[in-house]
Formats: structure tokens, C-alpha cells, sequence
């Protein structure tokens, strides 16, 4: 081995430059992970496939700059050296360089890092005078050589660069080695990768045109990072993130404290107001703020805000008391990501610039400011939806640079908006692989998949002595769970049973098929769509627990006193077994309830036997009911909460499509199968923490800020009860009060409100977190996980395999896989909860636009499906804010307009503009009109008409206008009817897709699922998943504000 000098100058954090010298140590053993290898390299791991034509090495330059298009799985044999990725590191931050190391490390992409630097015959010694560049290009080529050499010659190594000089220095130089430019090799070898193309025109216009417009400084500099760290440390300065509000984009931005030591004065979160303050910050960077003088702070508007850009531009808005208020000096961590964009008017682009190559677009997401790119398409592009990346924001421009990646569509258009809302929320789903499908078992009529012997002979077998029976919505495909109930031999003992989809023994850990559940970590359910975690064979078929066929499954079974239901022994292990009855909720209820009914699996069997088996399944069912009732009274001593929800159930055709959606009264099987989950997910959580104290997957839901009551107090002192919310059993016990006899919707508001204060709930490793906080405050429970839904939850899969690893422990076996450190896990944990939070919100934001859509076409002044009655939840300062309970909308109504009009009230009721004002109370808004004073209070019924605002460059938004301040005249038919309105909206929206979807493909109907996307389960049109949708969506809860809430057993 031998050691060298590297001598590198590296930038410092105040832009400054530090010679460094390092040792480095060669050698000639050095793995180049090719499969083509002839001289036995312990190629561990990831190695490069040999049927590609020819092999790929980057330029440093060419990975530092166009890392994106390398990012393409169809560029296959990229070789990575060591000094690429080390000018990564030291020019592009820490984000990009991870973004290279996941790159390297996902077996997806066929790239490999070659360690150049340690192999003596590929290592380069700088000269003297060579610029570092051109030191780094020389490097580079060096290993392309050893590389085609090391191989034999058995494959071409093509190098790309961008440097024209090397191309003419370089590329003639070595007999199979070629040095072309990116350009020429994209275009050469890859002509049909148009996006691949345009991606690279789009960089490399933007690294052309960097320098800044002007010189002139619009910004202050951030400040150095020493400077951050050490304020922060002093508490002179705030770290956070920072979260601009959708509804003032242009005023109101707020910073949550994470690290400060001036607790007293952040109380609340810190507000930085205005553009200026924000000093380039973008909603969602993790930055630092320094407080203003106490004089100079603000409170938040209280008015509500039109949807129009601009329209929040008013002086002297009410506003709340003042709150900490601050100023950004410094970004720790920039979190940009893709960005959807609409092109202005071509009149507008024309008359920015005289240069119509460089232009301002108008991102979807309201909280991002205007971004600056390079396009010679801009005339082209009109009215579509593009996805741009930033690339810089100087401190001498007022806007960002970035560049255009690729085109998504035709704004308005229904598959551009469900594109735009998963780019958006950062959701990248793209049908499985052939090589993940090549991992799933085979499960054919030719040959068909049968259990293993030696599972058999491994796992405790329930097929002949249990009664195992599944209970689900509907014509449910992918059946997680299944329970089972029985009285033990003697009579004093019954024994319960909750058994789980076994997941785990189809998806290894590590494999591609685990790889991309990670990457998901959910299933994603849009309101006409899903897009499955795991591929259709084994949520749909293999993994799903169908009625009489074998199936693997995880299981708990617990023995309780036949009397006072107390537990006497728990068992957790792999069972084999076949449920009996695939129940859908109403039949279950049914046969609860004693009614008539008729079972599926019973048709074809004999009277005797089938009275014989319909009195057991009664009565497992009842002792099921029983035991339900025992849990949840547990937990209601203990303080868990209950929020209402509207459920919907959902009418099929004979493609399993929905055709509609019809509500559902709450029924106790409902409620009896929750608690049973919740049952099986506790003592799981329990059982793996004992197990693995450091390393155990649980989920906590931390108590919310107090402050975040203030709505719910002050509403409910309105209507005469008092909320007590020190603790969740004191909130419990104060919402069950909080009941008008009169009108039942005010208790179920008050839930909502409820809902609206509370924290997320969140994964966790317990190796980072102390054990008073594994407390789940909406459950009241003091351990918590996910175990019963591992077909859609990523979760489900890691506690699976904590749980299988802790029972080998108890058998004195070590598990086969090496447990997750709490370090992996706690990363493990946050992608997860990313991924859930986007989930919710690409939930919320289709629901919205098919809302929209199902309006749109509708005219409010004639049609009366566009009015409805609505009820007052909340008092701002020009106006209200409602709930429809027929549509299950929630939205703000105006009572003073733009030309200072107030809202009067005639004497029969209906509403006009005059000129006024308005006086605002906590419980009451009033309008004084020359005709008088009106009063509009908390929880009163008014009559809404509903419209659409189309906006260019933004979602649609529904509007809502206050018509009458008396109940709609047809409230009592609504009432009978709401659910008819809600299934008319969907059917409308679906309907109005399965339309344009006739007039593309010219079709008489509309066509059925592809083979292609019955095979991925990713249907574009409507389909039994959405159900669990429209259940979240069209109810009272508002998921905007309850992300990751578990306060209602439903959602736990």
C-alpha cells in the first residue's frame, strides 16, 4: 500500500477558500462492481449489469451540474467516480450529495461508485499550475481508462464532459475509450428520450444565464453559518421551519421554534411578515430568525382573504394581539422540490422582458413565489402545467431561478390535475417494475399457488379449530384483517383472535418490491383512483385474507376471563388459516341484530347444517360485540376521544367500479371490528417496545398546545358549555356534555373543532424519544403501533418483522435479519411520515377538485342543486365561516365585499348588498345597513348558493354567498336526502370524466381497465377505493387540520 498527498481547496462557509492536504492511501486491490470483472474483485453488493453496450463515466462537472438527467433509469452503466462525487460534496451541499449517495445506493438505478482516488494506477497526482477543473477532468479520464482496461476491452467506456477542450484532447487519445460532450451523447445514444433531452436544454440554458439581471442587492446576505450555529446556541436566534400561509402568501409567514433558549418569549410561533423579511426563504426551508424589537411586532389578520392574487392587499385589517416577530438572516437547509407551473398570458410574457426566452411563471402551490426560467416554448406552452425545479435565488434578484423539467399538460384538464396534485404533494408512483414483478409469486389457473409444507410444519395451524371470518366494507379486494372468537374447553375462558395479513413472508427486506414500499410507505387513495403500495398479486390475491382459501397470516390470541373479560394469557405467532366468512359491515350488523338474512357461504348448504353454522356465526359475533364493548369502555375511562364522521358505503358495477356512493348510519360492528384492531395494535406495540427497547417502530399523538383550544372554548361559551381541556379525559367528558337536543350538528361541530386543535400523530423509533412520550393522547393508550395493515401500510411491514424477531427471541433463536438500529428506524420513521402527510393532503385536494368539477358546469342562479343549507362555525372579521352538510363543504362567506357593501337581510330573509358596516362580537357578526341591524350568530342555519371561481394559474375554489339567514325552505328533504346530494356529486364528477374520456377515445362506452393497469391495480377510473376517500372527505372532519390525527377509533 502506498500513500500520497491530495491537496484540494475547498470553499469556506463566508465564501472564502482553504488549501487542505490529505493522506491517501493506494492500492491495487479496488472493486470496480462490474459483472464483467476478470480479475476476481470482491464486487459486494450492487454491480454494474453486462448487457448494456457500453459503460458511462460522468465528468465531475456533469454530475455536479446535470445530476437529474443521470438520475434517468433508462441511462443504464453509469460509473461514478470517487472525484465526481467528492465535487458534488464540496460545492453542492449536503442535500445534493445525498441525493448522489441514494442514487448509488438504489438497486433500481444501475450506477456504481468506483473508488478512483485509492487505486494506485487510476489515482492522479495534481500538477503544478492545473486548475482544479481541469485536474478533476484528468482524474476522471484516468479512470476511464483503467476501467475499459480493467475489463479487458470487453465493453466501450464512453466519458461525457462538458468541457469542449478535453473532448478535443482526450478523444482520440485511448482505442475504446471515447470523450464526447452530454449533448452529442444524449442525442447519439439516446434520440428517443425526449424528456431526457429537454431536461439537459433546460440546465444547461439556466447555467448560461446565471449572472444575476442587475447588481443592485434586493436581499440582505444570509449570514455565515458559524455566526447561525452559535446564535442559535446563545438563544439569540430561532431555528425552525418555515410555513407560509396559503391564504396571505405575500404577508404572513410563520416560524415554530425548535431551538432557542428564550422559551418565555415563544409562546406561540414567530411571525415573519411580508416578502422582505422572508429574505429568500421558500415555504418549507429550515431557516433562522432573529426577533424585532417588541415595538415592531405584529398580530395575524383576522379578516378573511379572497382567493384572487392581490386581493388580501387592504389597509387596516383587524388584526390579533401582537405575537413574537421576526426576520430571516439565514437558511440552514434548503427543502426545494418540484414545482408545478403555469405560463402567464403570452401578451404578459411579451412584455416582461425583450428577451421572451427568460420569464416569470405562476407556481400551483400559492406559497412559492414567482420563479424566473429559460424556455424558448413559452408561446407553446400556453395554458399548460410544468414542472419546475429551483436552482438559485442571488441575493440582487427579487425572484428564483429555476428550469423547466417536463411538460404535465392542458391545464383543466381532469388527468393534468391529478398529476399536478401528486407532483405537488411529492408522490412519484410509477407502475411496478418487471424486475419487482419477477419477485412475486406465481398464481395462475395453470399454476396455482399452494402453501409450503415446511410453513405447515412452522406455523400453528387454525384451519380446523378456529372460526376465522372477516368483516369489511363491500366488495373490499384486499382483506388485511380477520378475527376470531371461541369459547375455551371448561367454559371459564374465551379466547379472542385478531389475525393479520402476513406481508412479510412475501416482501424480503431489501428486495425491490420492499425497496418500493418504502419509497410509497402508503397506499395513496384519490377520489377517483388509488395507486397500490404493493403490486396487485399480492394485495389483491395472495396477501388479501379471502374466504376459503389458505392463507398465511400473522396472529394474536388472547384468553380472557369468560366473566369479567379480564386477560389471562396473550400468544403472538405465524398461523395458517382459512377464513370461513367474508362478511361485508351491513350483513354483519344483520345477523348481530338477529334479522333475516342470507350468508354467501351458506346457499348451497343443507337446511340442518346451515341453521347448525348460522347460530355459531351469530354467536361468535355476539361474544365479539361483547368483548368490543369491555375494551372501549377501558378506554373511555382513560380519556379517548371520539370525533364524528360522516361514512358513505359504495354501489358497484360488475367491473367493480363505483357507480355511486350512498351514506351509512354508524352501526356497532363498525365500532366492534375498530376495537379490535386497536386492541391488536397496543399490545403489538407493547410486545415489540419489551422486546427491543431501542429499536421498536411505535406511533405517539402528543397532547396539543393548549392555545390551539381557543376556538373550541370561546364557541362552545357561546352556546352555554364549558370545555375543560387539561386532559383528554377532561375533553372527552366535556364534548359528551356539549349536546343541544335541539340540533345535533352543534356537537358534532364542536368535535370538529376539536379535531382542528390537535397534533399529528407520528412514527417513531424508541430509541429517540423518552418513554413519556409514547403516550397516544387520542387513544388513550400508553403504547401504540400499526400492525393491522400491512397490504397498505408500510408501517405495518416493519412492525411485522419486529414482532417476528421478538418471537424468536422468546424462543431462544436469534432472528434471521439483523433488526434495524433505532438510527435506520428513526429514518425509517420520518419518510413514513412524510409520506402520510402528503397522502391526507393529495386525499384533500382531489376531493376538492372533483367538488369543483362536479359545479363547475352548473349555473348557481338557476340550478337549486347549488343551494343549500349551510351552518355557521366560526366569526372572522368580514364574515363567517360554514359548513354544508349535504356536500360535506366547509368554505367562507362574505358579508362585506370589495365596494364596502355589507350584507342586508330583507323581511322575508334573503340577503343583498348595501352600503354599511359591520361589528363584530365573539359570538355574532352584525351588519348595519340603513334598513337596519342583522344579526348573523354561531351555529345558526343559513341558505348558501355555491359557485365555482375558475383561476388560470391555481386550483378552482368553490365560492359560497350567503342568500337567505333562515334555513333552506327544503332543509326537512335535504335532511332525508343529504346523502342523495353527496352520491350526486360523485356520480356527476364521474359521469363528467367518463364523458370526455368517450369523446378521446372515441368509444360508444367507456372502456374498461387496460390488461396493463388491472395488473398494477392503477385504475383511472372510478373503483372501490375511493370509498375510503369519500369516507374522510365528504365527512365533518377537516383532514387540513387533523393530519395524522387519530382521535376517533375509525382512524387509529
Amino acid at each position: 500500500m502506498l500513500k500520497a498527498d491530495k491537496v484540494v481547496v475547498l470553499r469556506n462557509s463566508r465564501g472564502g477558500h482553504v488549501r487542505v492536504v490529505r493522506e491517501v492511501y493506494l492500492r491495487e486491490q479496488v472493486s470496480c462492481f462490474s459483472s464483467l470483472c476478470q480479475d476476481r474483485c470482491s464486487n459486494e453488493g450492487k454491480v454494474l449489469p453486462g448487457d448494456v453496450t457500453h459503460y458511462v463515466v460522468p465528468d465531475a462537472g456533469v454530475v455536479r451540474d446535470f445530476l437529474e438527467v443521470l438520475e434517468f433509469r433508462e441511462l443504464r452503466g453509469i460509473v461514478f467516480t470517487q472525484t465526481a462525487c467528492q465535487v458534488v460534496q464540496h460545492t453542492r451541499g449536503r442535500r445534493q450529495y445525498n441525493r448522489l449517495r441514494s442514487l448509488l445506493k438504489d438497486p433500481r438505478h444501475d450506477c456504481v461508485l468506483f473508488c478512483n482516488e485509492f487505486q494506485c494506477y487510476s489515482y492522479c497526482p495534481r500538477e503544478k499550475g492545473e486548475t482544479q477543473e481541469k485536474w478533476h477532468t484528468r482524474c476522471v479520464y484516468r479512470a476511464a481508462v483503467w476501467y475499459h482496461d480493467h475489463l479487458a476491452g470487453l465493453k466501450p467506456v464512453v466519458m461525457i464532459t462538458e468541457d469542449q477542450e478535453a473532448v478535443a484532447e482526450y478523444n482520440r487519445l485511448t482505442s475504446g475509450v471515447y470523450v464526447i460532450s452530454t449533448q452529442e451523447y444524449l442525442q447519439s445514444f439516446w434520440p428517443d428520450l425526449q424528456a431526457v433531452q429537454e431536461l439537459y436544454i433546460s440546465i444547461a440554458q439556466v447555467l448560461q444565464e446565471r449572472e444575476s439581471e442587475g447588481q443592485e442587492r434586493e436581499y440582505a446576505e444570509h449570514l455565515p453559518i458559524e455566526v447561525l450555529e452559535a446564535g442559535i446556541k446563545s438563544g439569540r436566534y430561532i431555528q425552525g421551519t418555515l410555513k407560509v400561509n396559503k391564504h396571505r402568501p405575500q404577508q404572513e409567514a410563520f416560524v415554530q421554534a425548535i431551538s432557542s433558549t428564550k422559551s418565555t418569549e415563544l409562546s406561540s410561533d414567530v411571525l415573519v411578515w411580508g416578502v422582505r423579511q422572508r429574505n429568500r426563504a421558500v415555504h418549507g426551508d429550515s431557516v433562522v430568525v432573529e426577533l424585532l424589537r417588541c415595538g415592531e411586532w405584529r398580530g395575524r389578520i383576522m379578516a378573511l382573504t379572497e382567493a384572487e392574487m392581490g386581493a388580501e392587499e387592504r389597509i387596516g385589517e383587524e388584526q390579533s394581539q401582537p405575537m413574537p416577530t421576526g426576520k430571516v438572516v439565514g437558511i440552514l437547509q434548503r427543502n426545494w422540490r418540484d414545482y408545478v407551473v403555469t405560463f402567464p398570458p403570452w401578451e404578459e410574457v411579451q412584455s416582461q422582458s425583450r428577451n421572451s426566452q427568460r420569464i416569470l411563471v405562476i407556481p400551483w402551490d400559492r406559497r412559492i413565489p414567482k420563479i424566473r426560467i429559460s424556455t424558448q416554448q413559452a408561446e407553446a406552452l400556453q395554458d399548460h402545467r410544468v414542472i419546475v425545479r429551483l436552482d438559485s435565488w442571488e441575493s440582487t434578484s427579487l425572484y428564483p431561478n429555476g428550469h423547466c423539467v417536463r411538460v404535465l399538460g392542458k391545464a383543466g384538464k381532469l388527468e393534468t390535475e391529478i398529476q399536478t396534485i401528486l407532483i405537488e404533494n411529492g408522490i412519484h408512483v410509477p407502475a411496478f417494475s418487471e424486475a419487482q414483478l419477477r419477485e412475486m409469486p406465481l398464481n395462475s389457473k395453470d399454476n396455482p399457488w399452494t402453501v409450503e409444507a415446511s410453513e405447515v410444519a412452522a406455523r400453528q395451524d387454525l384451519r380446523a379449530t378456529h372460526l376465522v371470518f372477516s368483516i369489511d366494507p363491500q366488495g373490499c379486494e384486499d382483506v388485511d384483517d380477520a378475527l376470531s372468537v371461541r369459547m375455551l374447553p371448561g367454559g371459564n375462558r374465551l379466547e379472542l383472535g385478531v389475525h393479520i395479513a402476513d406481508v412479510t413472508h412475501f416482501v424480503r427486506p431489501g428486495s425491490l418490491t420492499d425497496l418500493e414500499a418504502l419509497s410509497r410507505a402508503t397506499t395513496y387513495y384519490l377520489a377517483d383512483r388509488r395507486y397500490d403500495m404493493l403490486p396487485a398479486v399480492l394485495s389483491a390475491d395472495l396477501c388479501s385474507l379471502l374466504g376459503n382459501v389458505d392463507r398465511y397470516a400473522m396472529s394474536v390470541l388472547w384468553e380472557l376471563d369468560a366473566k369479567s373479560l379480564s386477560i389471562c394469557k396473550v400468544w403472538f405467532g405465524r398461523t395458517l388459516i382459512r377464513s370461513s366468512y367474508q362478511l361485508c359491515y351491513e350483513l354483519a350488523q344483520n345477523l348481530l341484530n338477529d334479522e333475516p338474512v342470507e350468508v354467501p357461504e351458506l346457499t348451497q348448504v343443507e337446511e340442518v347444517e346451515r341453521e347448525k353454522r348460522l347460530k355459531e356465526l351469530k354467536t361468535a359475533l355476539q361474544q365479539l360485540t361483547q368483548v368490543a364493548r369491555h375494551l372501549r369502555t377501558q378506554r373511555d375511562r382513560g380519556g379517548a376521544l371520539e370525533l364524528e364522521g360522516v361514512e358513505v358505503r359504495a354501489q358497484l358495477d360488475a367491473d367493480k367500479n363505483i357507480t355511486a356512493l350512498v351514506p351509512k348510519q354508524p352501526l356497532e360492528i363498525h365500532e366492534t371490528v375498530a376495537e379490535c384492531m386497536i386492541y391488536a395494535n397496543h399490545w403489538v406495540a407493547h410486545k415489540i417496545q419489551e422486546s427491543f427497547p431501542q429499536q421498536a417502530l411505535l406511533r405517539h399523538h402528543p397532547p396539543p398546545r393548549q392555545e390551539q383550544f381557543a376556538q373550541l372554548i370561546e364557541s362552545a361559551k357561546a352556546r352555554g358549555f364549558d370545555i375543560d381541556t387539561r386532559s383528554n379525559k377532561a375533553l372527552a367528558d366535556s364534548l359528551d356534555r356539549a349536546v343541544d337536543p335541539r340540533d345535533s350538528l352543534i356537537n358534532r361541530l364542536l368535535r370538529m373543532m376539536a379535531t382542528q386543535a390537535m397534533s399529528n400523530a407520528q412514527y417513531f423509533s424508541t430509541g429517540s424519544c423518552p418513554l413519556e412520550q409514547y403516550y397516544h393522547y387520542g387513544l388513550a393508550l400508553n403504547h401504540y403501533t400499526h400492525f393491522t395493515s400491512p397490504i397498505r401500510r408500510y408501517a405495518d411491514i416493519i412492525v411485522h418483522r419486529l414482532l417476528t424477531a421478538a418471537i424468536k427471541l422468546d424462543g431462544g433463536l436469534g432472528p434471521n435479519e439483523s433488526v434495524a438500529t433505532s438510527k435506520e428506524l428513526e429514518e425509517i420513521a420520518q419518510q413514513i411520515n412524510n409520506k402520510n402527510r402528503a397522502a391526507q393532503q393529495a386525499q384533500k385536494q382531489s376531493t376538492e377538485l372533483f367538488q369543483c368539477l362536479y359545479f363547475k358546469d352548473k349555473d348557481p342562479l338557476t340550478d337549486q342543486r347549488c343551494v343549500a343549507e349551510a351552518i355557521i362555525y366560526a366569526i372572522r372579521a368580514n364574515g363567517i365561516l360554514v359548513f354544508i352538510p349535504r356536500y360535506g363543504v366547509k368554505g367562507a362567506v362574505y358579508l362585506k365585499n370589495r365596494e364596502n357593501q355589507v350584507v342586508s337581510v330583507r323581511s322575508d330573509g334573503s340577503c343583498e348588498w348595501q352600503g354599511g358596516m359591520l361589528q363584530r362580537h365573539p359570538d355574532r357578526i352584525c351588519t348595519v345597513t340603513p334598513s337596519g341591524t342583522h344579526t348573523f350568530s354561531l351555529f345558526q342555519h343559513i341558505t348558501v348558493r355555491i359557485s365555482v371561481q375558475a383561476l388560470r394559474c391555481h386550483a378552482d375554489t368553490l365560492c359560497l354567498e350567503v342568500t337567505s339567514n333562515r334555513p333552506h325552505e327544503t332543509v326537512e328533504q335535504e335532511s332525508l336526502t343529504a346523502g342523495k346530494g353527496r352520491t350526486e356529486l360523485v356520480q356527476e364528477v364521474v359521469r363528467w370524466a367518463e364523458e370526455a374520456s368517450q369523446q378521446a377515445e372515441e368509444h360508444d362506452r367507456m372502456p374498461k381497465l387496460s390488461k396493463e393497469e388491472r395488473e398494477y391495480q392503477q385504475s383511472k377510473g372510478p373503483n372501490l377505493y375511493c370509498l375510503l376517500q369519500e369516507i374522510r372527505e365528504l365527512a365533518l372532519l377537516d383532514l387540513s387540520a387533523c393530519q395524522g390525527s387519530e382521535t376517533c377509533i375509525t382512524s387509529a
